[in-house]
């Protein structure tokens, strides 16, 4: 696991906090790898799948996580590509505010 996906993993596990999430996406990190987040928190994804998958760079990445970067924003300008159940991106987003 790359040192970028091990720091959203423990960026996302802290906000979700013991809760977990009700679902299931996949973000692809782009050249840094992927991973899922479930209610089991989240992990490295492997080769899991899951309902939704969204595509970010790093930096878009950690912007979003920063509070830096609106979800619907990066979506809108392209940073953001979401695929699957758009219902669940915008849940994660609330999960995540």
């Amino acid at each position: 696991m790359s040192d970028v996906v091990e720091a959203a993993v423990a960026a996302i596990n802290e906000r979700l906090g013991s809760d977990g999430f009700d679902g299931s996406i996949r973000v692809e990190i782009e050249d840094e790898g992927a991973l899922l987040i479930d209610q089991d928190g989240a992990r490295d994804a492997g080769d899991e799948e899951a309902v939704c998958t969204m595509t970010a760079s790093a930096d878009t990445l950690q912007g979003l996580l920063e509070g830096d970067l609106n979800p619907t924003a990066a979506f809108m300008s392209g940073k953001l590509k979401v695929e699957g159940d758009m219902s669940m991106a915008m849940k994660l987003g609330a999960a995540l505010a």
